[in-house]
């Protein structure tokens, strides 16, 4: 297969930017900016990457820096967020118009060192695509109308087209990754699908989950059913991001760490291994790195490593440098600075930075993260103070790359 990996510099000093071709690569993009093949289509130009450090770390390939990004980077702790999410209206609205998902998206960028930007969107897109009636209740957070609690329900399940119920996303993806540039690339994601199936069954976030556990020991078959159908909308959706653009993908799996270790293999892991079995692993002959997020999952990591993924991520529980002697000849890591870090000061921060630099260790194949995503009332000035501080502190660990 004729897969083009960046050929590495690694006489790079820090902080510039990695030459690439001079070639540039061409889309047919819609007038509304979504990667189609109507006879309409327009044609632009696309810009090679001028930082491609992430995906060079997820493919444990050189870098002279570790990278940084990251998750909920475009969120409720930014004024300019706030501002924008006003002007929307509502969170739903927000997500749905690719012009405001673009703004938001680029605001993180604008103010911090940031090596990727993360298409803003939501993981409970699919299911709101499938019928199930989503809505955000003031101070509850997302909720179902009509939850799946019955056979029959279950049985008119079908994924949605991501050209159909989904456009806005694709739409979205295509917009953002023009308005980058070329600047740092796009990470495209999606909800693993036990963790969609834990909302769509219980109709909203429980503390226990009791509904949907008592499905997967009750009636195993009809979650099996639901997890058929996420599995296929999750590869779909992954799928048209990587067409519209995204050069990264991530598959965020937050509640299989609730599960048993034997109901996690099942329930969980087998899907999210389906999912990357269906999935688009190069666009234009170049590699489109996955990451799998498990929160909760480090007691997995060798299972998790073995699925397909490019990268595993990790929570604040895992300690990096026991997670890369288990499974770091094998996969990229993700991760892992606890987000309540962000709350403290400065100097906290930065020295908690390199703490995770130096558990990690020389080399290459870390993208540096959070254990899951920021906070609300997380200063942004420790935001900044966290990427200066790695992207400071880490080229020491890269020069003999």
């Amino acid at each position: 297969m004729g897969i083009h990996h960046p050929t590495p510099d690694v006489h790079l000093k820090h902080g510039q930017r990695s030459p690439q071709r001079a070639q540039e690569k061409s889309f047919w993009i819609s007038p509304h900016h979504s990667a189609s093949n109507a006879p309409s289509a327009v044609r632009f130009f696309m810009p090679e990457l001028q930082n491609d450090t992430l995906i060079r770390a997820l493919l444990r390939q050189p870098t002279p820096y570790t990278p940084v990004w990251l998750m909920r980077q475009a969120g409720r702790y930014l004024p300019e967020y706030n501002e924008t999410r006003r002007r929307a209206g509502s969170f739903l609205t927000l997500c749905k118009s690719p012009a405001l998902a673009t703004e938001v998206t680029l605001q993180p960028l604008e103010r911090f060192r940031l090596d990727a930007a993360i298409l803003f969107s939501d993981i409970l897109t699919i299911p709101d695509a499938m019928g199930l009636g989503l809505y955000f209740a003031e101070g509850e957070g997302p909720r179902f109308e009509r939850p799946l609690r019955d056979e029959a329900a279950v049985g008119k399940l079908a994924a949605p087209d991501p050209a159909g119920e989904l456009r806005y996303v694709i739409d979205a993806a295509s917009e953002i990754r023009r308005a980058l540039a070329g600047r740092v690339p796009l990470i495209g994601f999606a909800g693993s699908p036990y963790t969609l199936a834990c909302y769509m069954v219980e109709g909203g976030a429980s503390d226990d989950w009791r509904i949907i556990k008592t499905m997967l020991y009750q009636r195993p078959e009809l979650l099996h059913r639901i997890l058929q159908v996420n599995a296929r909308a999750v590869a779909a959706l992954l799928n048209a991001q990587i067409e519209a653009g995204a050069q990264a993908v991530m598959i965020f799996d937050t509640w299989g760490g609730s599960l048993s270790a034997p109901a996690y293999r099942e329930f969980s892991l087998a899907y999210i291994a389906e999912v990357l079995a269906h999935l688009k692993r190069e666009r234009d002959s170049v590699r489109v790195p996955s990451i799998v997020f498990t929160k909760g999952g480090g007691q997995w990591l060798e299972e998790i490593a073995a699925v397909g993924c490019d990268c595993v991520g990790l929570d604040w529980s895992a300690e990096l440098g026991d997670a890369r002697r288990r499974i770091g000849e094998r996969v990229a890591l993700q991760g892992n600075l606890d987000p309540m870090v962000l709350l403290s000061t400065p100097d906290v921060v930065r020295r908690e930075a390199a703490r995770i630099l130096e558990s990690y260790g020389r080399g290459s194949g870390h993208v540096f993260n959070l254990g899951h995503g920021i906070l609300q009332h997380t200063p942004p000035e420790n935001v900044a103070a966290l990427t200066a501080a790695v992207h400071e502190l880490s080229p020491k660990f890269h020069h003999s790359d």
